[in-house]
């Protein structure tokens, strides 16, 4: 597992941490010279959708360019501070440092409040693409999400820990303000779910919420302000108001939402956790249990094989068994299930990672599609796996 390891970073490292997103077809030059197209709603989402589907890169062809993608790097600062905790020698931890503050530093840039000056009240990060969602509203090239915004604080976090460096905390702390002023809630029996962005018509995702909460647990930590922890509270409770009887979710509230898969549920249990640890509130326990109990015994096979869906296997997608590594040490769990996370990783290693090192985005029953994805595929391994070397390690 090691010397995967090592592949997909080198890999990545040569890359510069650039590369393609599955939902990057409206980047391409070609696209963006025929403005009739650009400005009807279903030609943006045929776009989207046909770059996603095909299982042949087009990307060359259209000139799409590769690029660094906020949530990506947030991922591999993540990675790289738990090498960090790894590393042996003073040579290894000074190498791993410099990387640490130069993805540190870039994410500083990326940031969608300093590229709409003025807009947003704290710290937020969104794509580097226009994405068309299917319900035909538009979300502008760099529109910060929680999801993005949560990967990337915490990591910055994270960097603050390791490196000492005021700023990244500084920086990180004020994301606690954009989740609290911009983005709308939306009531639910008990509490209120946050929204994925500060556009409308996107406040019904279960995962979105639990990462806003699990952002707010860490600014809790780092302020002490109580209103982070209470906005955190309320979240958490109408997330686990929407817990079925089995620990399950659905994606969202929408009747169009209403499939359960396997690393979105990953993300709720990570963002419940987060939440219980950074506030010392243990009252959703229970619901950390239940959900754990039905992830791990819904969503892989005893050969080791993921599932997308608990109801069917396919499309495996590289974060079906991704975000298992991370659910597993983020809920102390890896030692009680360490040889399900030894096949799994096996699997993984076997039947989707490529000779260069990257990981493919997605196997089917016919094609696969194995394109490598810096954000959605190497970035996701990557701090997977670091993961699961750090709690191999302890």
């Amino acid at each position: 597992m090691t010397e995967s390891f090592e592949k997909l970073r080198a890999w990545c490292e040569a890359e510069d941490y650039k590369g393609w997103d599955p939902y990057d077809g409206l980047n391409s030059k070609l696209f963006q010279t025929l403005p009739l197209l650009k400005r009807s709603a279903l030609c943006r989402l045929a776009m989207i959708q046909g770059f996603k589907r095909c299982p042949v890169n087009l990307r060359r062809l259209a000139l799409v360019p590769k690029e660094h993608n906020a949530k990506g790097i947030g991922l591999f600062l993540q990675g790289y501070c738990n090498l960090y905790r790894l590393a042996g020698s003073p040579e290894t931890k000074e190498e791993i440092l410099g990387r640490i503050k130069y993805l540190a530093d870039l994410l500083l840039e990326m940031r969608s409040d300093r590229i709409f000056p003025d807009r947003y009240h704290g710290a937020c990060w969104g794509y580097n693409f226009d994405w068309q969602a299917r319900r035909l509203f538009l979300f502008p090239k760099y529109t910060p999400t929680v999801v993005a915004t949560s990967f990337c604080a915490t990591a910055l976090f994270e960097a603050y820990e390791t490196t000492g460096i005021e700023k990244y905390r500084d920086v990180a702390l004020s994301a606690g303000e954009f989740v609290m002023t911009d983005l709308h809630r939306h009531e639910c029996r008990e509490g209120f779910l946050l929204s994925y962005s500060p556009l409308k018509g996107n406040d019904t995702v279960y995962n979105a919420s639990l990462l806003g909460s699990r952002l707010l647990g860490y600014c809790y930590k780092y302020s002490g302000k109580e209103e982070y922890k209470e906005a955190a509270r309320q979240s958490v409770m109408a997330c686990c108001d929407g817990q079925e009887a089995d620990g399950s979710w659905v994606y969202g509230l929408l009747p169009v939402q209403g499939w359960k898969d396997s690393f979105h549920t990953g993300y709720n249990l990570d963002g419940l956790v987060s939440y219980e640890e950074l506030t010392g509130d243990s009252s959703f326990h229970e619901n950390v249990e239940k959900g754990f109990k039905y992830y791990i015994e819904s969503f892989f096979e005893a050969d080791g094989t993921p599932k997308y869906y608990n109801d069917r296997m396919y499309p495996i997608d590289i974060h079906c068994p991704g975000q298992l590594f991370v659910t597993l040490s983020r809920l102390h769990k890896l030692d009680e299930y360490r040889p399900l996370a030894e096949k799994v990783m096996n699997w993984t290693i076997k039947n989707m990672q490529d000779k260069k090192g990257y990981f493919y985005y997605q196997l089917k029953p016919g094609i696969s599609s194995k394109i490598s994805y810096m954000r959605w595929s190497n970035a996701f391994m990557f701090c997977a796996m670091s993961y699961y070397l750090l709690e191999r390690n302890d």
